[in-house]
């Protein structure tokens, strides 16, 4: 699974673009995202602030030897590739500011729902479709079934312990634990090593059953002062379908505007599985994007930006759209609910 892309967060593989490379790909791009055509060499000249010539045809094939565009034909005009797109995130999509109203409609319709998990990410799925223009999605995913891959014990205070899980997709919890009986350092090393080894490799809903009744794990005196306070405070996660909201914005893209390439991403979208898992991984508390989908047809075409939430609840926020978005303003909307929502499930 490929990392998602993070402005300013540039890959080894990233091209060195040379002042007047970044200059035509950034025009290029602006132009495509307002209509979805290929651009060519004329129009970019034309509209684009370029002087036209073999200078720009020039630069445009070195572009397009990056891998960074492409096209249909020799005459055709050129497009993003999903790598230049990638790109274009990690190198030159720069931090915006969303409008205030924005913020206070999104503070005031999530606080509405605070009080129950599933009402509140359905919000939030609106609330992105509504001021993104995409297709706004959000979900809590149980991790019942998902194999333990790490785990640790970090002491934070007397009577104070952090359990760290870790899971495939660099996915991963933590809990903070009550214990009745201190443990020094030592204690806790030893505790984290028995846990290590009984309980990696294992399902999540395996661990938390041992930790309260497997009498291998009783024999531990020190061992049963952390399984009393994990089974206290390990409480069984939400689980949500995927929530989707938006629909129209995303039928109205000229993209789909030629009958039957809607279907197939309905289709993927009714399974589930393969956008949640896209999801949740990540950096949690951190929007990125995933461009291009999937090698699916259906969802090759598409972009996934979105928001692993941090702490209690495993799941995340995002939205769905074609690879021409815009992407500074997703970003900051995605990560203004995405954070606002972690708030309000661990208040």
């Amino acid at each position: 699974m490929i990392d998602p892309s993070i402005p300013g967060r540039l890959t080894a593989a990233d091209p060195d673009l040379s002042e007047r490379q970044r200059r035509v790909f950034a025009r290029l791009v602006a132009l495509h995202r307002r209509d979805a055509r290929p651009v060519s060499a004329e129009r970019l000249a034309r509209t684009g602030g370029l002087r036209q010539g073999a200078s720009l045809r020039g630069t445009l094939g070195e572009l397009e030897g990056l891998g960074l565009l492409e096209r249909s034909h020799a005459s055709a005009g050129r497009v993003p590739t999903a790598a230049g797109w990638a790109f274009f995130v990690r190198a030159l999509v720069e931090p915006v500011a969303l409008p205030s109203a924005v913020e206070d409609a999104v503070a005031e319709r999530l606080s509405e729902s605070r009080h129950d998990v599933e009402r509140l990410l359905q919000e939030a799925s609106r609330l992105l479709a509504t001021f993104s223009s995409q297709l706004g999605l959000a979900l809590a995913a149980s991790l019942e079934d998902e194999r333990l891959e790490a785990l640790a014990l970090e002491r934070i205070g007397e009577r104070r312990v952090l359990m760290l899980l870790g899971f495939e997709g660099q996915r991963a919890r933590h809990v903070a634990l009550e214990l009745d009986t201190p443990l020094d350092r030592d204690a806790l090393a030893e505790v984290t090593d028995v846990l290590r080894g009984e309980l990696v490799g294992g399902t999540l809903a395996e661990a938390r059953v041992r930790l309260a009744t497997d009498p291998v794990l009783a024999r531990h005196a020190a061992v049963r002062i952390v399984a009393r306070a994990a089974t206290a405070r390990w409480a069984r996660g939400v689980d949500t379908p995927l929530l989707t909201a938006g629909l129209a914005h995303i039928a109205g893209q000229p993209e789909f505007a030629a009958g039957g390439r809607l279907a197939p991403v309905l289709r993927e979208l009714e399974s589930g599985s393969a956008f949640e898992r896209l999801m949740v991984s990540g950096v949690q508390g951190h929007a990125g994007v995933r461009v291009g989908v999937s090698p699916a047809e259906a969802t090759a075409s598409l972009s996934l930006v979105s928001f692993p939430l941090p702490g209690a609840v495993h799941g995340a926020v995002g939205v769905l759209g074609p690879m021409r978005m815009d992407y500074a303003a997703t970003l900051a909307l995605v990560d203004l609910v995405g954070s606002r929502v972690s708030e309000m499930l661990t208040a």
